[in-house]
């Protein structure tokens, strides 16, 4: 299960604290799926995510993003999980990540929350942080700007023009997770560019 965090609304869409529910629109048009309302409080689709060996469509997952707010994701995380018969180590969440540069993408199982409320409310429910992260980097706010601030604001015209390119590398770094595994796609993604 690929759970994308956000708001909720138009209000938020275009937040940096949304890219998590950014990234599952990305796959969801990959595998030319709608999401569609779940009585789970959120919108899910079931889908093929990646390729396997030899072109064939990798394995079946369930997408899905949150109705709730950010800070109350667990409940409807908790519900689909039991709805889908998921287990915490079958979960895959994306978020946005303050402590990373914007542009990045990194994965991890398990560890702390870093003080994201999404990530705290879904472990909190589960009664586990032992689930993947896709983190998706946003960077630090500039100067004094409070982080609770700049997460809440719209990507910059600057970041905007950038954001096709890290939806499209962190639904890539979805989909290897899927179908090849942490390591291999931490050493893709977790390598230092060419050049650096």
């Amino acid at each position: 299960m690929v759970i994308g965090l956000g708001n909720p609304g138009p209000t938020y869409a275009g937040n940096r604290h949304n890219v998590g529910a950014m990234v599952v629109d990305e796959l969801a048009s990959r595998t030319k799926n709608a999401l569609r309302a779940h009585k789970a409080r959120a919108a899910a689709a079931q889908v093929r995510i990646g390729t396997g060996p030899g072109g064939v469509p990798g394995p079946s997952a369930v997408i899905a993003v949150p109705h709730s707010y950010m800070n109350e994701s667990g409940g409807p995380v908790k519900a689909l999980m039991g709805f889908f018969s998921v287990e915490p180590e079958r979960l895959v969440v994306i978020h946005d990540e303050l402590d990373i540069p914007a542009g990045d993408v990194r994965l991890k199982l398990g560890g702390g929350e870093g003080g994201h409320n999404g990530l705290r409310s879904i472990s909190k429910s589960l009664g586990t942080k032992d689930y993947l992260r896709v983190r998706v980097g946003i960077g630090r706010p500039p100067g004094r700007q409070d982080a609770a601030d700049f997460v809440l604001r719209d990507f910059s015209p600057v970041e905007r023009k950038e954001l096709p390119f890290t939806l499209s590398d962190a639904a890539d770094a979805v989909e290897m997770l899927v179908t090849h595994g942490l390591l291999d796609t931490q050493q893709k993604f977790h390598a230092p560019a060419a050049g650096s």
